[in-house]
């Protein structure tokens, strides 16, 4: 069940940039990402990261020597970032799902930290056709996915692996690895988190 102001989400963002990206800040990308690190192919591999915030993964990735595409809806994230991450090496757009206009793959990596949950049901299916099209052939697609109460400051829904793999499976992708039961890094004790790893169906 959705809790949300009609506003969607992206007004919450705007106006809580500043204290965001000292949230955001405080936790490395290796200890959300660890359990799917593995999969992720070699340097200077190309990786696209979808609703990249205030940019710590994003940054995290082109020093690993990764070229790093970041798209972040909210100007004033990417204000944030810019403020953060100076001379990082990671090209910034503005743009969001489900259409990432001007977005041209192909992409051996795309990462959504804490965006899936955000889309409507609706925008989910035509979401993960446009982000399968942007897949190199031996691609990766990274999501994490939030569990838990939705906050009523803004839209947000508790998206069950299930529901994700379905709509991969749709879009021609199938599940590399699914990580359930992962704390939170905020440690809010009622808030718990899954990672999905999809790839692209070969014959």
């Amino acid at each position: 069940m959705e809790r949300t102001a009609d506003t969607g989400a992206q007004p919450f963002y705007a106006e809580s940039a500043e204290r965001l990206g000292k949230v955001y800040e405080s936790v490395s990308f290796e200890s959300v990402h660890g359990p799917l690190i593995d999969l992720i192919p070699d340097a200077p591999a190309r990786v696209l990261d979808v609703g990249a915030g205030t940019g710590r993964d994003a940054t995290a990735l082109a020093r690993r020597g990764f070229r790093v595409d970041a798209v972040e809806p909210v100007a004033e994230l990417r204000g944030v970032a810019a403020r953060l991450h100076p001379d990082s090496g990671v090209t910034w757009r503005a743009g969001g799902l489900p259409a990432l206009d001007g977005i041209h793959g192909p992409y051996d990596v795309v990462l959504l930290s804490a965006v899936w949950m955000h889309l409507l049901p609706e925008d989910r299916p035509v979401a993960m056709r446009r982000l399968a099209s942007l897949l190199a052939p031996e691609g990766v697609l990274l999501i994490t996915l939030r569990h838990g109460e939705p906050p009523a400051d803004r839209r947000m829904f508790d998206i069950p692996p299930d529901e994700v793999a379905r709509h991969a499976a749709e879009a021609g992708l199938s599940v590399l690895r699914t990580v359930n039961g992962e704390a939170d890094h905020l440690g809010r004790e009622a808030v718990h988190w899954s990672s999905v790893a999809l790839g692209r169906n070969r014959s």
